[in-house]
């Protein structure tokens, strides 16, 4: 959600000493060494951009130079310090960028150059930038690689425990492949693309399940059991999932499938014996409730059977008897009326 300040890279732009804070806290930091060619050459979110990185750890260590590094502008394919930063970069122009390891690598580093909370300093040249290709027009081949990069960007998310980013990582793989083209693909194309996206899917649910979107994370389930009702990932965390809802009866039949398909798997193991527990113990529970609202003789014992029947059957005896002595009367007054 962070947006860089429009503002504050024109002011940089006409002082090249001039650090621009771009979030406004501290931890994103730009600054112009050589001037470009106008705020009107910035690039857009959703362009192809090209740029020339240097990248090195606060010791002036090099751990990455790439002389063309060609990413989608927004789509979060590259360290988020680079991605908010070239979008206020003009054309041609180079600008020194330091960041927290927040917008890098994080709280994990990157083995084995990168150590865990390092900052970074980024030396980035803008060479430059094109709209995207139209995802139509693409070839199967293409659509692919496309594909498997924004997935693998997931991946990387999902490692450095950053499931929102890995969500939307993985959402853009998906639109790729789910797009309309006008191209047609070989049957070993489609069933790759197939895959990619059974992968994509799996990941995501994996994800919404960490954020606690169950209902998102049964859909993205659902989905690949549509494709492959085997699949035993699926099948696992759509039981994982019912079962954090309360609805053990669901989970439990779910784990046993995944368990016939793959006998050996020490979690599914793991995991069906800790609901079946569960289950038993929901079930106990809404015995008793059950046991306790029906008035079960068993719940309370001899002794409260006379407690409980005592109220009620004295007051119906007296009913009765007061009832067929005042009929008893009315008879009576019948017999002597018709004497007389």
């Amino acid at each position: 959600d962070a947006q860089p300040s429009e503002q504050g890279g024109g002011e940089a732009a006409e002082d090249p000493q001039e650090w621009l804070d771009v979030l406004g806290s501290g931890l994103l930091k730009k600054k112009t060494l050589v001037p470009g060619q106008g705020v009107d050459t910035r690039p857009r979110k959703g362009q192809d951009v090209t740029v020339r990185l240097k990248a090195t750890l606060e010791d002036g260590s090099v751990v990455e130079e790439n002389p063309a590094l060609t990413f989608t502008l927004g789509d979060c394919d590259v360290l988020q310090a680079l991605d908010l930063c070239v979008q206020l970069l003009e054309m041609g122009e180079t600008a020194l960028i330091v960041s927290d390891a927040k917008y890098c690598y994080g709280a994990q580093g990157r083995s084995p150059d990168v150590p865990p909370n390092a900052a970074l300093t980024l030396e980035v040249e803008l060479l430059g930038a094109r709209d995207a290709p139209d995802l139509e027009l693409l070839s199967g081949k293409e659509k692919i690689e496309l594909a498997n990069r924004k997935r693998e960007r997931g991946n990387f998310f999902y490692q450095q425990a950053d499931y929102v980013l890995a969500i939307n990582s993985y959402d853009i793989a998906l639109k790729v492949i789910g797009s309309s083209s006008k191209v047609d693909f070989s049957p070993d194309e489609e069933a790759e693309l197939l895959d990619v996206k059974v992968k994509c899917l799996n990941n995501l649910a994996a994800s919404q399940l960490k954020l606690d979107h169950y209902e998102a994370a049964l859909k993205s389930c659902n989905l690949v059991l549509e494709h492959q009702p085997g699949n035993i990932k699926a099948l696992f965390r759509k039981g994982k999932v019912l079962a954090q809802q309360g609805e053990y009866r669901e989970a439990i039949p779910i784990l046993k499938a995944a368990l016939k398909l793959e006998p050996s798997n020490k979690t599914i193991h793991a995991e069906l014996s800790k609901l079946v527990k569960k289950h038993a113990d929901q079930k106990n529970v809404e015995t008793e409730m059950y046991r306790k609202m029906l008035g079960n003789p068993r719940a309370t014992g001899a002794p409260g059977k006379c407690k409980d029947k005592l109220p009620w059957s004295i007051p119906w005896k007296w009913l009765f008897g007061a009832t067929a002595i005042a009929l008893g009367g009315v008879a009576l007054s019948v017999v002597i009326a018709a004497r007389n």
